[in-house]
């Protein structure tokens, strides 16, 4: 099958992936496995990335930004994930923080935080999930007390991306407990050299090793009024429910280009490996299998492609990035799994590419909403249509 350019890659942003791809490959997948082996990317990589002009790419050049679209964010996604770099994510700082501050942020925050991230000499994360609160964003417990001038912040994040680098943190608090979702707001957190912020233990997990996954903890943080997002209380789930869109494509995105990276490298190898004095490719099982999962890349190619069209015209919902990001991930898991049975025994092997996959890729289904709850915000869509 020959791959074409899809509807929103423009000659620019083509030019732009080819570069994407190489700095990818050269200048950040080698150092992968160290990464994974130490559980933490180096802290440099953070300004060497903006120095590449690979953060912050649709965030206006007047913020210090690049003054593309989510065409060149969707590119970063998607060349990440295909270099197998997930050792620390652009997608979170640039794709979300970056957006919560454009979308929600006053003129002086944006001044004051955007060109430091767009030059990564800020790191950040969004603290959202809680020992006792994932999904549901509502049952949140940190909270956020007015005191004079600033917000008293108490409570605990787990399960936080960029957690150890981070040096601004967009943290979901309850500013009214009794308020319920009306009692949710964001408030923009500088770490550094705060009293009563402290970070946690690197968290083990199963893939994703190099990722900073961290435990965020805050007690009586005195944070300024001034860095509530919104500019009033309450804002916050309203916030974040417009935002998810953007984050479920995101993780779309990648999961369809680890897709792609899983079939090329589980091609390349049923073509060297031997059986019965055959290359496995001459089997048809094997091509039988490949055809299955080429298609079912496809079909994930072509929707996503179609959602992307859609972030740039503005026109994406939450529907439609549910239904892409639940339905991308599954495909995945079940990509990668018929491509490690194609390896046999080496595919059991953390040496290749395609046992990191198989490892990395669960997680998918379950950041940025687990796909359960992506299936039940399609069939309240339905029901209203009903």
């Amino acid at each position: 099958m020959t791959d074409s350019r899809p509807a929103w890659m423009s000659d620019d942003v083509a030019l732009f992936q080819d570069q994407v791809r190489r700095i990818f490959e050269r200048e950040f997948a080698p150092h992968e496995e160290r990464w994974r082996r130490e559980h933490l990317a180096d802290r440099s990589i953070w300004r060497q990335a903006g120095e590449m002009g690979l953060l912050c790419t649709s965030i206006p050049e007047a913020y210090g930004g690049a003054g593309g679209t989510f065409a060149h964010e969707a590119v970063i996604a998607a060349e990440q994930a295909r270099a197998l770099v997930n050792s620390f994510s652009i997608n979170v700082h640039s794709g979300i923080v970056a957006h919560y501050l454009l979308a929600y942020g006053s003129e002086e925050q944006k001044l004051r935080w955007l060109p430091k991230m767009a030059r990564g000499e800020l790191v950040s994360a969004i603290a959202m999930t809680e020992p006792g609160a994932g999904t549901d964003l509502q049952a949140v417990r940190t909270s956020a007390r007015r005191d004079g001038d600033h917000y008293v912040l108490n409570g605990t994040k787990t399960f936080i991306t960029n957690g150890h680098h981070a040096d601004l943190v967009c943290v979901v608090v309850k500013t009214d407990a009794a308020r319920g979702a009306k009692g949710v707001s964001l408030l923009m957190v500088e770490v550094a050299d705060c009293p009563g912020f402290r970070r946690g233990r690197l968290l083990e997990k199963i893939g994703q090793h190099g990722q900073d996954t961290a435990e965020l903890f805050f007690d009586e943080v005195r944070v300024p009024v001034e860095n509530l997002l919104g500019g009033e209380e309450g804002q916050g789930f309203r916030q974040l429910m417009q935002q998810l869109p953007r984050e479920r494509l995101l993780i779309a995105i990648g999961a369809v280009a680890t897709m792609q990276r899983a079939v090329a490298e589980t091609l390349a190898y049923v073509r060297e490996r031997r059986i019965f004095g055959e290359p496995l490719l001459a089997m048809q099982n094997t091509r039988f299998k490949l055809a299955e999962c080429r298609t079912e890349v496809a079909f994930s190619e072509a929707f996503v492609d179609q959602c992307i069209q859609r972030q740039l015209a503005g026109t994406l919902d939450v529907p439609t990035a549910a239904m892409a990001k639940w339905s991308t991930t599954q495909r995945l898991g079940q990509v990668i799994d018929e491509c490690l049975q194609l390896h046999g025994g080496y595919g059991y092997m953390a040496e290749y590419p395609i046992a990191r996959m198989y490892v990395d890729a669960r997680v998918l289904r379950i950041l940025g909403g687990a796909n359960e709850v992506m299936k039940e915000l399609i069939a309240r869509d339905m029901e209203k249509a009903a």
